[in-house]
């Protein structure tokens, strides 16, 4: 078998951190920013969001065409130099006009980044652990979540934003600087035989089926990243949300060594249905939550129904997606991923505005339930019909 921790392997994964670690302490920290420095509003906070993630879904698919037929190195690495420069330039805002502006630059480069580090990694993993290694890929990205918004949180409450933005960009400057360390393999560029406006060029149709169900995963995730840290205040447990984010990301560091053999030896069903089930019962127990405890260990539940479930969807797209079209396939997913994302955090926000918190979440939970129903009628079920007429 072959070797799976290379130098590359590490150094891409460790590149992707940096990447998230940023991503992800902003992602807690700004609603704060916004309303506490800048004087913004409730619906402002949303915007921050969305504006960053539409900048990012829209580059996601040109990065993954792109990636397919240009040279892989030069793009990383442009893109990874613009992330690191919007990371500083967020110690000069001083107005929301200029955050949002900064934040569509940002988004723009974090969906090149983003989508070139995880399409990368596909090429530097053996054909025979894929399953494997995405896990471990997709764990540094956990690890990511659990560090980035505990770091934010505690900075904010025990120093000022001025610290927060300056240790982002020293976050993103490592990005930089260990994708540098990455020796990308290069591909032959693919002949282009669809017109140049053809939608074939930006998106990969045989990962479309599970990238819509990554959707509506990603609906329901983005009000836990978004206004987790919120809830926990209107609940009284300030100081637990940070720990929010320590458990739910442990237990996706516990369980990814075997999920990611699991999917490789067993198939996808075996993680994705008890999963999703997961996922919908720790919803179901946070909207709930009326005491620290049940908050942190709802986190826990959701963890590992999100640690089975993430890296399983993306390994399903680019399996099922030709080889030299395998950015292409990276990118599709994450486009719907990111958009269930960004709709997911206004949509549910606003109904947060209308009701509660604990309506949002249990609405919430409800919507990953139809996940089963999508991921069945949409890939299961037709994978079962594909090997019928196979055999």
């Amino acid at each position: 078998m072959q070797n799976l921790w290379s130098k590359n392997f590490l150094s891409v994964c460790l590149s992707n951190f940096f990447i998230f670690m940023t991503f992800y302490i902003l992602a807690v920290t700004l609603p704060a920013f916004v309303l506490d420095d800048l004087h913004g509003s409730q619906q402002q906070i949303g915007l921050v969001t969305t504006v960053f993630v539409i900048a990012g879904v829209i580059f996601r698919p040109l990065t993954g065409k792109w990636l397919d037929e240009l040279n892989r190195r030069k793009i990383t690495l442009a893109s990874m130099i613009l992330f690191t420069l919007c990371s500083f330039l967020y110690l000069a805002v001083d107005d929301f006009t200029q955050l949002l502006i900064l934040r569509v630059i940002h988004g723009v480069s974090f969906g090149i980044a983003a989508t070139a580090t995880s399409a990368i990694v596909i090429d530097i993993i053996p054909e025979e652990r894929k399953g494997e290694g995405i896990g471990y890929f997709t764990l540094f990205m956990s690890i990511a979540m659990v560090i980035g918004p505990f770091l934010g949180l505690t900075l904010i409450s025990r120093s000022s934003f001025t610290y927060l933005f300056a240790a982002c960009a020293v976050f993103s400057l490592l990005s930089f600087l260990t994708g540098l360390l990455t020796r990308i393999p290069e591909r032959t560029a693919v002949a282009v035989r669809e017109s140049s406006w053809s939608w074939r060029r930006f998106i990969e149709p045989k990962a479309v089926p599970i990238a819509v169900a990554g959707f509506v995963l990603a609906f329901s995730y983005g009000a836990i990243s978004t206004f987790i840290s919120v809830y926990a205040k209107s609940l009284g447990m300030e100081s637990a949300a940070s720990y929010f984010f320590v458990v739910f990301a442990a237990v996706i560091l516990l369980s990814r060594p075997f999920t990611g053999r699991l999917f490789d030896r067993m198939g996808e069903h075996v993680l994705v249905y008890p999963g999703i089930t997961l996922f919908v019962a720790g919803m179901i127990w946070l909207s709930q939550a009326e005491s620290a405890a049940v908050l942190l260990l709802s986190g826990a539940v959701i963890g590992l129904g999100f640690g089975a479930l993430l890296p399983s969807f993306q390994a399903i797209a680019i399996k099922a997606s030709p080889v030299h079209r395998r950015g292409l396939a990276t990118g599709t997913y994450f486009v719907f991923f990111d958009t269930g994302y960004g709709v997911g955090s206004y949509l549910l926000g606003m109904l947060a505005a209308y009701t509660d918190y604990h309506f949002m979440y249990l609405i919430g939970g409800v919507i990953v339930a139809t996940t089963a129903v999508i991921y069945y009628g949409l890939h299961h079920r037709a994978q079962r019909v594909k090997q019928a007429v196979e055999v």
